[in-house]
């Protein structure tokens, strides 16, 4: 990446501190779910034991419309038991394959819920394509703090740097915490590739360009995936991984694939793909920071269907 690039140059600094100093890196729990193949994970500074929960799961049945919190539960028995101080709830974008248990989370631990600035960006697509209606804002206020590229805050006393990483969708970020990286859905495990890049406002140019830029971490940065979907010739369910080995191994955008051939490839494998299970109602809660729609004069919260929409 250009050396003009602030965010990286300080997310690089700052992982290399943490190479270098076992007290800069964090203490990372990974919680699957394999209804939705998503890992959330509770971070957290062992010397203060301020935590942040990344990606959380509200358990949904989209046959009954019902909601609960098994997954989001067991996060808070974990946090519970280690005596954990939650004070981020972090999203790495608006995701279109599960609901967020961001707002239960908060009820329960505390803490604020975050995610990238360009997230009004997806507010303006998706409440326009549900009709959402003058109660729903697009400025990004349902959310407590919006990041910007290059943007920095703590846990506690471990330093985190955001990286803006659109391409999947345009909000996507990166949260590098010490040594660590949470990609959310730009990349996978390098035997299964990249994310998608048809959703609206997706891009596999784009895309390309930021796993870039994470891949110019330096090589032991650990990088944790959102999703694991257990490709052919893999027995278990895995989401840690290192430059390194992105790098060397990444089948879509290992070391020598260019620009060109990743966007051929990326456009063409995403245009074999069935939108996700839970997309329509994973997007109207998560542009909303987790929270559900207002309910209608009955009392009761509904989740619209678009038919023939797009």
């Amino acid at each position: 990446m250009a050396s003009h690039d602030a965010g990286l140059a300080a997310a690089t600094a700052q992982v290399e501190q943490a190479l270098a100093d076992p007290a800069k890196r964090p203490v990372i729990k990974g919680f699957f779910d394999h209804d939705t193949f998503t890992v959330t994970y509770v971070v957290h500074d062992p010397a203060t034991l301020e935590a942040a929960v990344i990606d959380s799961v509200l358990d949904f049945d989209p046959a009954s419309g019902r909601t609960s919190h098994t997954s989001a539960d067991e996060v808070i028995a974990y946090i519970t038991s280690h005596n954990l101080k939650v004070t981020w709830l972090l999203e790495t974008h608006a995701h279109a394959d599960h609901l967020s248990a961001a707002p239960y989370l908060q009820q329960q631990l505390g803490g604020k819920i975050a995610i990238g600035e360009h997230i009004t960006t997806v507010q303006q697509v998706f409440g326009k394509l549900f009709n959402a209606g003058s109660e729903f804002q697009r400025d990004g206020s349902d959310f407590d703090a919006l990041f910007a590229d290059g943007a920095t805050f703590q846990i506690g006393s471990l330093p985190v740097t955001v990286l803006h990483v659109p391409g999947h969708t345009p909000a996507c970020i990166a949260y590098v915490i010490g040594d660590a990286v949470f990609t959310g859905d730009t990349m996978f495990m390098p035997d299964y590739g990249t994310a998608r890049a048809d959703f609206p406002g997706g891009d596999a140019r784009t895309l390309f360009r930021s796993l870039r830029r994470i891949l110019s971490l330096p090589p032991q940065t650990r990088l944790f995936m959102c999703h694991d979907y257990l490709p052919k010739g893999r027995s278990e369910y895995v989401w840690e991984t290192t430059v390194q080995a992105e790098r060397e191994g990444n089948i879509h955008a290992h070391d020598g694939v260019t620009e060109d051939e990743f966007v051929a490839m990326r456009e063409a494998r995403d245009a074999t793909l069935d939108m996700p299970r839970l997309i329509l109602p994973s997007v109207q809660v998560n542009m909303r920071a987790g929270h559900m729609p207002p309910p209608d004069e009955n009392g009761v919260i509904y989740l619209k269907l678009p038919v023939n929409a797009v």
